[in-house]
């Protein structure tokens, strides 16, 4: 079993409560993956996951929210 751990991600391309949403419903259909908090304002995203850091940022780049982990 994986171990999960917390990221903080710095996310591109955020610009509304709808981006957001977006970003959170990607996140959350990712299996073992939790979302603490997603900032508008500061375009981050915090989660904790048992994926790796490569492909929460593969999935966020897909839906058009290129990231980096923080």
């Amino acid at each position: 079993m994986m171990s999960v751990k917390k990221y903080t991600f710095n996310v591109s391309n955020m610009k509304c409560g709808g981006c957001v949403s977006s970003v959170q419903t990607a996140l959350n259909e990712l299996d073992g993956t939790e979302v603490i908090d997603i900032s508008l304002e500061e375009n981050k995203a915090v989660v904790q996951s048992e994926k790796s850091v490569q492909d929460i940022v593969n999935v966020l780049t897909a839906i058009g929210f290129p990231a980096s982990e923080e």
